[in-house]
């Protein structure tokens, strides 16, 4: 279907790149024309190694709430948490009506009820027939295959052009749900003309097809099938599709399933009752009835793909899971790879597994996971469905996006008619012409416990200065009169040097301290040659840089 828009409507749209683009997850793409901005995903990201103590990463919103009565929705793909996790924090902030799928919305609703935020959450349930109309855009829906079933790409109707969102797909012969990627509708749309495509680059790197949910399924009743005693099979809690194959292949070997893991235990719940899962006739197991029941009887899905602290797998790693201990006999599939940055706490699961001594199986050895993103055949089909005018590959860091758009160029596509952006640099499409606009505020939010926010670059950098050489702090008690020193000079070390190791190197810096003392009055002056003539002592003592703190107390 054709829509007709008036030129004043919307004569000129700019894409907004707001996160995903240069680095993997925080996905967020803004649209917006002179009196409205619809943005399509809202999603967080692990953090990465060089920020220590920082649970979560998610966009920077600064230009939507500077534009804050231009936002008229939130259009959600999926229900991965590089698509949505970042909701939460972005509604407390800025509210607007969130579209999505109905499992997609159920995994919202999880999320939102577990922040006491479902009062305030408009939240409007779209399908692949639905069409929305928002201000000048004219939104349609289009069914993709993804490892998380109900994934849709989005067609966002301008008058300027047809654009295509299309998140992550693949093209699944076999996907575990039965529904193919709407190849129909992507050629019928091409048909009708695509001015600018966005389409995933996770898997631009990996040659042919991604293989097909089905292929796992027979390694994971391969693997089920020689087990001896229990199995425990760790994935995303989001990939409902891969808890049904393990369901699906443990009742042909008489096993039960049972879920564990907070969040998995809420998915699964949450996807039964809305009937994305089809739970066995005799339900899940109990915590109780996974370590009563004879071993051979038992399947467990649960947390702790990605090595995360707190999850289920890793606490059974350690031997810390009150409901279950992992030994000698059980088989632990690990069905998922690695997030750029867990590469180390996966691997530190896997060693306390291996001392357990349990059978491990994970993607480095076997394979046990299919990934939900389509490889260069798929991105190629795509590409050929579409024929789109331009090209803009998005998810994905920056050499991924290259070697996609490369991948177009090689198809025909123009070098110019190909757009290779990160976060905060804009797309402005017109009726005769596209270009990069100028920069716009964007980066990244670092979320630490209840703060959002509040930790930025100098608290960062302190962290892994501390992390890295320790810090010192230097106690000096003045009389408030006569400037005498009164106290100390006192020093305490943490992370530089073991005290009680170390009287010798403490004696001599206290010596420095003096003969600073000595020879300075003003207390500015004072603290700063402290400082100065303590850090020089100890990069020359020890080759090491702690962080000194002088304190002076008038007394």
């Amino acid at each position: 279907m054709s829509a007709i828009f008036s030129d004043s409507s919307a004569a000129t749209l700019r894409i907004i790149p707001l996160g995903g683009l240069g680095e993997f997850g925080k996905n967020m793409m803004a649209y917006e024309t002179d009196d409205t901005i619809i943005c399509v995903d809202t999603g967080l990201m692990f953090p990465e190694v060089d920020m220590p103590g920082i649970d979560i990463v998610i966009p920077d919103i600064s230009y939507l709430l500077d534009r804050a009565s231009k936002v008229k929705a939130f259009i959600l793909t999926h229900g991965h948490l590089d698509h949505i996790g970042a909701l939460p924090y972005i509604l407390a902030q800025l509210n607007a009506p969130v579209y999505g799928t109905r499992l997609t919305l159920g995994l919202v609703e999880n999320s939102l009820r577990e922040r006491q935020l479902m009062a305030h959450a408009d939240l409007q349930r779209i399908d692949e027939d639905s069409t929305l109309d928002l201000g000048p855009f004219h939104v349609e829906f289009v069914h993709l295959c993804h490892s998380v079933p109900d994934a849709v790409g989005v067609i966002i109707r301008t008058s300027v052009g047809n654009i295509l969102h299309v998140s992550d797909f693949k093209f699944d012969p076999h996907p575990v749900d039965g529904r193919l990627t709407d190849e129909a509708k992507l050629t019928a749309l091409g048909d009708e003309g695509v001015r600018v495509l966005l389409s995933d680059s996770t898997n631009s790197e990996v040659a042919g097809y991604t293989p097909s949910e089905q292929e796992l399924e027979q390694v994971l009743d391969e693997l089920i099938s020689k087990a001896q005693g229990r199995v425990i099979l760790a994935t995303f809690a989001s990939n409902i599709s891969r808890v049904q194959q393990v369901i699906n292949v443990a009742q042909k070997y008489g096993r039960r399933v049972g879920v564990t893991g907070r969040s998995m235990v809420n998915n699964t719940r949450m996807a039964a009752e809305l009937g994305y899962l089809k739970p066995p006739v005799d339900g899940l197991l109990t915590p109780d009835q996974m370590n009563y029941l004879p071993p051979e009887q038992v399947v467990i899905v649960c947390t702790g793909s990605q090595g995360e602290p707190t999850s289920a797998l890793v606490r059974m790693s350690r031997g810390q899971y009150r409901h279950l201990r992992i030994g000698k006999g059980d088989t632990v599939i690990i069905s998922a790879t690695p997030i750029p940055g867990n590469e180390k706490m996966i691997h530190r699961t896997l060693n306390n597994l291996f001392r357990l001594g349990a059978d491990i199986y994970y993607d480095d050895l076997f394979d046990v996971h299919v990934s939900g993103h389509g490889s260069r055949e798929d991105q190629k089909r795509m590409i050929e469905l579409t024929r789109p005018e331009y090209f803009v590959p998005i998810h994905g860091e920056y050499r991924q996006l290259v070697l996609h758009a490369r991948l177009a160029q090689e198809m025909g596509h123009a070098e110019d008619h190909t757009f290779v952006v990160e976060d905060g640099q804009p797309l402005e499409v017109g009726h005769d012409y596209i270009f990069r606009a100028e920069r716009v505020n964007c980066g990244r939010v670092l979320v630490d416990g209840l703060g959002v926010g509040d930790i930025g670059s100098v608290v960062l950098r302190d962290r892994r200065h501390l992390a890295r050489d320790g810090f010192l702090v230097v106690t000096i008690g003045l009389d408030e009169e006569t400037g005498e020193v009164l106290l100390g000079p006192e020093i305490l070390s943490r992370g530089f040097v073991y005290m009680a190791e170390s009287e010798t190197l403490i004696e001599e810096a206290k010596e420095v301290i003096w003969n600073v003392l000595e020879t300075h009055d003003s207390t500015g002056a004072v603290l700063n040659h402290v400082h100065t003539a303590l850090a020089d002592f100890c990069y020359r003592t020890t080759r090491r840089r702690p962080m000194i703190l002088p304190l002076l107390v008038e007394i």
